[in-house]
C-alpha cells in the first residue's frame, strides 16, 4: 500500500490556518454551538465555566448564529476567531475544530468535513442543539445556576 501524497490530504492537514481560504476557514466550524454559550469566570481562580444559556443571536435548532454577518455589531463582545487569536482563546471548547487544528490535532469522525454530513455532530450528541436557552429568557442573576458540562468538555478547567 502506498503512502498518500500530501496533495491527497485534506486542507486542514496541509495548510496553516493563515493559508486557508475564507471558505476553508469557515468550513471548519462544526456548528456545535458550544462557543455561543455564555461563560462565567471565577474571579479568584480564573476558572471558566460554561452554561446552557446561549447568545441572543444563537439559533438552537440549527446551532448557528441567527445573524452571522452582523454579529459583532449586534453583540459587541462576540469574539471573531482568526488564525492569530484562535490558539490564544483557552476558553474555546475542547472539541472545537478551530482549536483542534490549531493544536495540530485531527478532526473527529463526527465533523462534517470527515463524515460528509452536517447532521452527524447532532446525531452523536456533541452539539448543544435544542439544549440551550436564549440569554433573553434568563435573568442575569440566574445564569450562575445554569453551569453545565457539555459532552467532550472536561469536568474541571
Amino acid at each position: 500500500m502506498s503512502t498518500p501524497l500530501k496533495a491527497d490530504a485534506p486542507f486542514w492537514k496541509t495548510k496553516t490556518m493563515a493559508e486557508m481560504s475564507q471558505e476553508e476557514w469557515e468550513s471548519l466550524c462544526d456548528s456545535c454551538g458550544k462557543c455561543c454559550c455564555i461563560r462565567l469566570e471565577d474571579e479568584d481562580t480564573a476558572a471558566i465555566y460554561i452554561t446552557d444559556v446561549a447568545c441572543k443571536l444563537f439559533n438552537p435548532e440549527t446551532c448557528r448564529c441567527g445573524d452571522y454577518e452582523n454579529r459583532s455589531k449586534l453583540v459587541p463582545d462576540c469574539v471573531t476567531l482568526t488564525p492569530v487569536n484562535v490558539s490564544q482563546l483557552k476558553w474555546m471548547p475542547q472539541t472545537c475544530a478551530y482549536r483542534l487544528v490549531s493544536e495540530g490535532k485531527d478532526l473527529p469522525e463526527y465533523h462534517h468535513l470527515v463524515s460528509g454530513s452536517r447532521d452527524t455532530i447532532h446525531e452523536v450528541g456533541m452539539s448543544v442543539q435544542d439544549a440551550v436557552t436564549s440569554e433573553i429568557l434568563v435573568d442575569e442573576d440566574d445564569i450562575p445556576t445554569r453551569i453545565v458540562i457539555w459532552p467532550g468538555e472536561p469536568d474541571i478547567n
